[in-house]
């Protein structure tokens, strides 16, 4: 079990918008365990039911003081008063709704913490730097696996060059967990996001400019370390390409690139999915009235009922970042990983990965370890060292190489 945070000078609340979600519930659960017995935990959710009962299940351990409160995000000003007294604010809902929360925690004086926001969505945050900054407030803009922690892998290798010319971020699993029961289409966060990033032109940043490709292209090989193995990742859209070649632009970098690797037969249904339309944000008149048909495909794909493990937790994931510079006037190459296994003493498997590093930044930003100011992508704001600490205690290993050249294989 991950050690407590030290506590504070007074105690602190720390918000999860939607934390009675998929990804939030691990927000929350790695806040109850991590965080200063005299802290609080707000559970801040639309669906005030959901959040009470989560809020139930912690009040009978030692754990910090903890909070359900019912918010609709969308009504910012409404927000803004659940949210008051909060120290950080960690954003996980959907990433169409992350303004409305970023406008939210800054109206109640918090600092601001989300899991991504698919590129396009993230661009129109970074346009909220100047607002945080004068608030004497830190918006952490891409904080859980991809963007997140691929981003300080970035950051670490970065930080040994003088230049940088390449940033490659690649991300394989494998689950090896017997299951019973399974659903049609397995899904363990929103259906809706992968759907977008299935269909969405990717970013890519090549020749020292941006472009965009098709979704799902160049799935070449890569081989990760055991026991993920040899993958195919494909180009889906992420913010990582939106955020590092603004980063390391005066360090150089012409080329950064993000892929990811489902597995087949889980690529393959969406992909079905997606062909068949279902990924359309265009409303279709049906009896009733009208309807978006990727909304209809969410909700029956998350409304599935969950597989049944059989035995232990056996699953594995490699986050990796390429990064490709000089140092000292040799090229060198950092391949820079970060190895999850999951969090079986907490329920979580590798969505750990996703949920925890929100909780990481929140936690940094309390200890005032992020003194950045302003709305700023993860490479920027979050020093590498501490958040990489703070992982190596969620069972969350950094592994990184120097090479000689710029031969790795991307």
């Amino acid at each position: 079990m991950s050690k407590r945070e030290p506590a504070g000078s007074v105690p602190r609340t720390f918000a999860v918008v939607g934390g009675a979600g998929a990804m939030g519930r691990i927000t929350v659960r790695d806040l109850m365990e991590t965080c200063a017995l005299g802290d609080e935990v707000l559970i801040a959710d639309f669906d005030l039911e959901k959040a009470a009962a989560l809020a139930a299940s912690f009040r009978a351990g030692p754990y910090p003081r903890v909070r359900a409160v019912r918010v609709d995000v969308t009504d910012r000003a409404g927000a803004a008063r659940a949210l008051a007294g909060a120290l950080v604010v960690v954003n996980a809902v959907q990433y169409q709704l992350n303004l409305d929360v970023m406008e939210a925690a800054l109206a109640a004086g918090a600092h601001y913490v989300d899991m991504g926001g698919l590129f396009h969505t993230t661009r129109r945050q970074l346009e909220l730097d100047a607002r945080f900054e004068a608030a004497g407030l830190t918006a952490v803009l891409g904080m859980g696996a991809a963007p997140g922690i691929a981003n300080l892998l970035a950051r670490h290798g970065a930080e040994r060059l003088d230049e940088v010319r390449e940033i490659h971020v690649r991300v394989g699993g494998v689950d090896r967990t017997r299951y019973r029961d399974e659903p049609a289409l397995a899904v363990s966060y929103s259906l809706k996001t992968i759907l977008e990033e299935f269909s969405t032109p990717p970013a890519v940043f090549t020749r020292g400019a941006f472009a965009f490709v098709e979704p799902m292209s160049g799935d070449r090989p890569h081989r990760f370390p055991p026991p993920v193995g040899l993958r195919r990742p494909m180009s889906v859209i992420h913010s990582e390409v939106a955020t590092l070649p603004l980063s390391y632009r005066d360090k150089g970098v012409r080329e950064v690139s993000f892929k990811i690797a489902f597995d087949p037969a889980f690529t393959e249904r969406v992909r079905f999915l997606r062909d068949l339309g279902l990924a359309s944000q265009e409303p279709l008149e049906v009896p009733g009235g009208r309807v978006k048909p990727i909304d209809v495909v969410s909700k029956v794909a998350m409304s599935q009922r969950p597989a049944r493990r059989v035995g232990r937790l056996d699953q594995y994931e490699v986050v990796r970042a390429i990064v490709k510079g000089t140092a000292e006037g040799r090229k060198v190459t950092w391949v820079v990983d970060c190895h999850t296994r999951g969090m079986p003493a907490w329920g979580i498997g590798l969505d750990v990965d996703t949920g925890s590093p929100p909780a990481v930044a929140a936690q940094m930003l309390a200890a005032g370890e992020v003194t950045a100011r302003g709305a700023l992508p993860p490479e920027v704001a979050v020093p590498s060292a501490p958040f990489f600490a703070r992982l190596g205690r969620r069972r969350m290993r950094l592994v990184a190489a120097r090479r000689a050249g710029w031969g790795f294989a991307t």
